[in-house]
């Protein structure tokens, strides 16, 4: 396997336990995710950094239904993401699935492995959304951070174009590679 999945195998194993330590009490409060609640950003966590990652590896659109459900409605929706996760996973642990480019749709289409790499950053960023909306940490591995680092600069200003990410906030230069990546993809620490 390569770096990439080593790399979303840690981030989908935090990001697993985050959710099982999300009390129903919880989905109602605000998330700091700007005008999301809880509930939207569990379920926008859900949505696409399992079923999401799974499509993109197995090239297929994730249906209208999958788009518009509640995943949190269910009571064991964490164990279910859980179980959603280890078959993204697996469908990225395929040869084929780092080949050629993946479409976007409307002709747009990006090498697997930089859609992978952005769906790492969906996972980790969001997944630390959770967490510090449910007062959870959550750590990554250094090198996980060091490549996370990576993909947020890489992909900044791309992301505050479409108002994904805001501007940088400071942070000091020998913080935590983790804690830099928040901080560059203008998460307030």
């Amino acid at each position: 396997m390569n770096e990439i999945h080593a790399h979303l195998t840690s981030s989908a194993a935090e990001a697993a336990r985050v959710t099982r330590g999300v009390t129903p009490e919880q989905l109602a409060g605000p998330s700091g995710c700007t005008d999301w609640t809880v509930r939207e950003l569990a379920n926008h966590l859900v949505l696409y950094t399992a079923h999401g990652l799974e499509h993109r590896a197995l090239r297929t659109q994730l249906p209208d239904d999958l788009v518009a459900h509640d995943f949190t409605a269910d009571a064991d929706w964490p164990e279910q993401y859980a179980a959603q996760l280890d078959r993204a996973l697996a469908a990225w642990a395929k040869p084929e699935a780092w080949d050629g480019d993946i479409d976007l749709g409307g002709g747009n289409t990006v090498p697997a492995g930089e859609i992978a790499a952005m769906l790492l950053a969906e996972l980790a960023l969001h997944g630390w959304d959770l967490a510090r909306a449910t007062g959870q940490d959550f750590n990554l591995p250094d090198d996980t951070g060091t490549y996370l680092l990576d993909v947020v600069e890489r992909y900044a200003e791309m992301y505050r174009a479409y108002e994904g990410f805001a501007a940088p906030t400071p942070v000091a230069p020998n913080a935590p590679v983790f804690t830099r990546a928040l901080a560059t993809s203008g998460r307030t620490i």
